[in-house]
């Protein structure tokens, strides 16, 4: 029985060793974490500055094209023969719808950058999940994450 009891008492602070121990390992290991963290957080960061200078030099072009387009258009000739009008009115009438495409999609990347610069960009706006790095970098003004655009499409091709 003393036997016991001694066995108790060295058990006991061993126990009590091991339980202080705890938090100092879970220390380590938030530590861990945090460094972890830290990393996805700086990678993250990372890639959407590549994203934010594709869509700025996108938005670039685009603007360039758009005066060019611009002053190409407004030097339309007229022509004596009626079909040669009309071919030509029909190529302003298509490049007018190029334009406009164009203007929206000029919109969609403010709208991207103005999410970048608030912090919201990547996030998919129904399911608020985190939008997949690959899928920004192929549509880097996309606001749904690729289930959420999917589940859009079919509903659309369910109306149709």
């Amino acid at each position: 029985m003393l036997r016991r009891d001694s066995e108790r008492t060295k058990s006991a602070p061993s126990r009590r060793a091991s339980l202080s121990r705890q938090p100092a390992l879970q220390d380590r290991s938030s530590r861990g974490s945090q460094a972890a963290n830290s990393s996805s957080t700086s990678t993250r960061d990372a890639q959407l500055q590549e994203i934010r200078h594709e869509l700025e030099r996108q938005r670039a072009e685009l603007l360039e094209e758009a005066g060019v387009g611009f002053v190409q258009q407004s030097k339309t000739p007229a022509f004596p023969d009626v079909s040669d009008q009309a071919t030509a009115e029909a190529d302003q009438h298509f490049a007018m719808r190029i334009r406009e495409r164009e203007r929206k999609l000029i919109k969609k990347i403010d709208e991207a950058l103005s999410r970048i610069a608030a912090g919201t960009y990547g996030i998919c706006e129904v399911c608020g999940e985190e939008i997949p790095f690959p899928r920004l970098k192929a549509r880097p003004v996309t606001t749904l994450c690729i289930e959420c655009k999917t589940r859009q499409e079919e509903q659309e091709n369910g109306r149709r």
